[in-house]
């Protein structure tokens, strides 16, 4: 009795074993063939993104402008200019 559960075990023992190797080396197959899409669509991406930002920030040379988000608000309301402090010097 005890020599076929021992074979019984080793048997799902080795059963369990073939199956992680061939998951691992399926796997690794895909992921040889699924990487380089995924890599270049992801550079693509950015490429595209990175262009855009540069279409948009482009202007005029010699050209300022401030811009403030949405929601901030100044903490000086009046349109005087800042307050700066400075000391004399002779």
């Amino acid at each position: 009795m005890n020599y076929l559960f021992v074979i019984l075990v080793l048997a799902n023992f080795l059963r369990t074993v073939g199956i992680i190797v061939i998951t691992y080396y399926v796997l690794k197959f895909v992921g040889r063939l699924l990487f380089p899409i995924i890599v270049k669509k992801a550079v693509n991406n950015m490429q595209a993104r990175q262009s855009t930002y540069t279409h948009a920030q482009r202007k005029a040379e010699g050209e300022v402008t401030i811009e403030k988000k949405q929601g901030q608000q100044g903490r000086h309301q009046n349109t005087e200019g800042e307050y700066v402090d400075f000391e004399e010097v002779d």
